[in-house]
């Protein structure tokens, strides 16, 4: 016998207002567990991808140029910024004791003035040195990067192909990045020679703030592993002593702030998560137990045919079982839809590196909301069955 011609099936046909009823219960529950996981597993990947992509112990970058939070704002939020000091720094960090690997960065911000295509943030690496830029670009780009090329961000309105001015320098995008949750997303990359281009032609106009540099003389900060057999303090602690007028910070400091951040966001999400689940438990028990009770003559009527109290009870279970499964699916379709194409808006609205899992977490993040919900609708059921 097919699922149509069931006795549950035609059962929750026969009454469409208590079966949509029953349906919305699931649908919220499931939307619920699916999205708010989602939300959560984002946050998280985000902070991952975001440490990986700081890939160094230690950041070094010019006393005077930034605070800790101007300095937080431009490296984990993506604000635009730019900072220099003498190269020199980076010869000193790279002869010291416990110093491991050790590469520049030089930043320079664009405006939306009629000079640039973007108003964005401009980082140049120099690719013989680079190990916290380059094993992103390898994955979209492949190559490393040639002069007048550059690589943007997932989110940036430009393509492969597309050309580019930024202080009147016109630049090819030769790659455009994978989706990192990161302020990656929003910068562009090139190497030393197209920045110190960039630069130049910026003082040319007068549109930069440091307006008596060199721009060959110059970077923005070093950034610093730990050889082996030392560690982070020892690195940080030799760094602070033996050079002048530089800041610098251990990474893991820096994100730690947005650790917590994290943290309490996840920790309020998985608890809502719960309460919605026990007070949809607690809802459709109410449901079932006021169905069954408008059921009595029905129920009376098969006992009096010969059906067990057992066959009824599997009559209310499957019942709650096509409910529920129904009404998981299209939760998570709804889930789906309101997340997937607003991960953008809810990284800004929540101000914390957002990445939205792959298909393969997504498959299995959907399973586990549709068991959840399949066992709250079978479990309120059978509670319900048993009062």
């Amino acid at each position: 016998m097919g699922i149509r011609n069931s006795l549950p099936f035609r059962n929750l046909v026969r009454r469409p207002g208590r079966t949509t009823l029953l349906l919305i219960l699931v649908t919220f529950l499931s939307l619920s567990i699916f999205g708010g996981t989602i939300i959560t597993s984002s946050l998280a990947s985000g902070l991952a991808s975001l440490e990986a992509r700081l890939g160094a112990d230690v950041m070094v970058v010019p006393y005077e140029a930034a605070t800790k939070t101007s300095l937080e704002n431009i490296v984990l939020q993506g604000n635009t910024g730019y900072f220099y000091m003498d190269r020199s720094k980076l010869d000193k960090i790279s002869a010291l004791e416990g110093v491991g690997q050790v590469s520049a960065q030089i930043y320079l911000a664009s405006t939306s003035s009629g000079c640039c295509s973007l108003p964005v943030q401009i980082i140049g690496i120099d690719p013989e040195t680079d190990f916290t830029i380059q094993p992103w670009l390898r994955r979209s780009y492949g190559r490393d990067l040639e002069d007048l090329d550059v690589v943007v961000g997932n989110d940036l309105n430009a393509f492969v192909g597309d050309d580019l001015s930024f202080y009147d320098v016109d630049v090819h995008v030769a790659g455009k990045l994978d989706k990192t949750g990161t302020y990656m997303d929003t910068a562009v990359f090139c190497n030393f020679n197209t920045i110190r281009a960039m630069i130049n032609a910026s003082l040319e106009k007068n549109m930069n703030t440091f307006a008596d540099i060199n721009p060959d003389q110059v970077i923005s900060c070093v950034m610093v592993n730990a050889a082996e057999g030392y560690t982070v303090d020892d690195v940080l602690a030799a760094v602070k002593i033996k050079v002048k007028g530089i800041r610098a910070v251990q990474t893991k400091s820096m994100i730690s702030g947005i650790s917590q951040s994290l943290l309490g966001v996840t920790d309020v999400i998985r608890l809502m998560i719960v309460l919605v689940w026990i007070l949809a438990l607690a809802i459709m028990v109410l449901a079932f137990m006021l169905i069954i009770g408008e059921r009595k003559k029905e129920f009376a009527i098969l006992r009096v045919v010969g059906a067990s109290r057992s066959r009824l009870g599997g009559i209310v279970l499957k019942e709650a079982l096509m409910v529920s499964l129904l009404g998981g699916l299209i939760g998570v379709a709804l889930g789906l839809v309101i997340v997937l194409p607003f991960g953008s808006m809810i990284e800004n609205m929540l101000n914390l590196p957002f990445l939205i899992p792959g298909p393969g977490r997504l498959a299995l993040l959907a399973v586990v909301s549709l068991a959840a919900s399949a066992a709250a609708g079978c479990l309120s059921s059978v509670m319900a069955a048993r009062k």
